[in-house]
């Protein structure tokens, strides 16, 4: 009969073998967000004018390709394969960009087609309550007078853009679509800022932690650590080569002046990826740490059992002797002999052995 033993909580396991042997370009959902409502906004901005619409039919956003304001099509949502090839058609996106948009796995890549840009990033949440890290895909379409976002769920990490949007910023309402992508990206790496920063100040206590008192739990989170900073560096690393391709898009999308805004950001970029790497040598160190500091915590603890053994060797040889079957003690006929003579000596031998021990600063 086989012990019953404690499981770890399983995982949906994503779906991404289903697509074995389909044809390239056939759109399939691979994540397990299936149940929830998708949400479709669009910005129309150019200048002085600005227009937020929730749409409600997929079959109105025909003409947007030839509209004179920027378009910004946020896809909330992309479990309904349907809607999102709908809204390929009307936008005339490749069928294979479609495929990457619902296959959720995808690396963090950039792709140059002829009337368009595509490239996929990973943005994470972090609950500090259970300290677990998670993260989801967020796919960009970019053309010459509009933008399209796809994530799994609401992205509330481009709010701050759509407030900007809102109140009328001079900078980005004056500016083409390629100036609002680097404005997406943007806020999408100093997302990866305020991550790093929760995953440091969890590093900071827990090396306090391991170097007073290492516990149990103190491993445990450790591990989780080193998963979640390897999780961040293989969604974050690829971001580098991203930027680069988008420096050196030949399409002409992206004009000079965004160029500019656009090293800055791979600037961000590689001081994230520093970061990373820097977080994953502290945790490693850590691991040294705690091992050096539970061993250390064990050395204390056989030193007081060796201290405790050493000075019971003497009694127990004592207690054994004046033990013994023999008939002939003549000490023991003594009427102190008992209080004075083996508790006296017991007491006396065992402040000379303390003060010897506390000479040699074995104490």
């Amino acid at each position: 009969m086989k012990k019953s033993r404690n499981k770890r909580p399983v995982k949906p396991l994503n779906k991404s073998s289903r697509k074995a042997g389909m044809a390239p370009g056939t759109l399939l959902y691979t994540g397990n967000n299936n149940n929830a409502e998708v949400k479709i906004s669009l910005f129309s901005y150019k200048g002085e004018f600005f227009e937020e619409t929730l749409i409600e039919n997929s079959d109105n956003l025909q003409g947007l390709l030839n509209s004179p304001h920027i378009s910004w099509l946020t896809v909330d949502g992309i479990h309904k394969v349907e809607l999102i090839e709908k809204i390929g058609k009307n936008f005339s996106i490749h069928p294979l960009i479609l495929e990457d948009i619902t296959h959720n796995i995808q690396r963090p890549k950039f792709e140059d087609y002829d009337n368009n840009l595509y490239f996929v990033m990973r943005i994470f949440n972090y609950d500090e309550t259970s300290m677990q890290l998670s993260n989801e895909q967020i796919s960009f379409v970019l053309g010459s007078n509009y933008i399209l976002t796809f994530c799994e769920t609401p992205c509330s990490v481009f709010d701050n853009v759509k407030d900007r949007l809102r109140k009328g910023a001079q900078k980005i309402r004056n500016s083409n679509s390629d100036y609002l992508a680097y404005a997406l990206i943007d806020a999408v790496v100093d997302s990866y800022f305020i991550i790093l920063e929760k995953i440091g100040t969890d590093i900071e206590e827990l090396e306090d932690g391991i170097v007073v008192n290492p516990t149990k739990e103190d491993i445990q989170n450790l591990h989780r650590l080193r998963r979640e900073l390897i999780l961040m560096r293989k969604s974050i690393w690829p971001l580098r080569e991203i930027l680069n391709n988008l420096l050196h898009e030949v399409n002409g999308i992206f004009s000079k002046e965004t160029m500019v805004y656009l090293r800055d950001v791979y600037d961000h970029s590689i001081q994230i990826i520093d970061t990373i790497e820097s977080y994953r040598d502290m945790v490693i160190g850590m691991l040294d740490v705690y091992l050096s500091s539970l061993s250390n915590k064990m050395n204390q603890v056989m030193k007081v059992l060796t201290i405790i053994s050493t000075i019971f060797i003497p009694l127990t040889f004592l207690a054994g002797v004046y033990g013994m079957n023999f008939v002939h003690f003549p000490e023991i006929q003594m009427t102190w002999m008992y209080p004075w003579g083996f508790w006296g000596f017991s007491l006396l031998l065992i402040g000379f052995m303390l003060f010897l021990f506390k000479r040699k600063n074995w104490l």
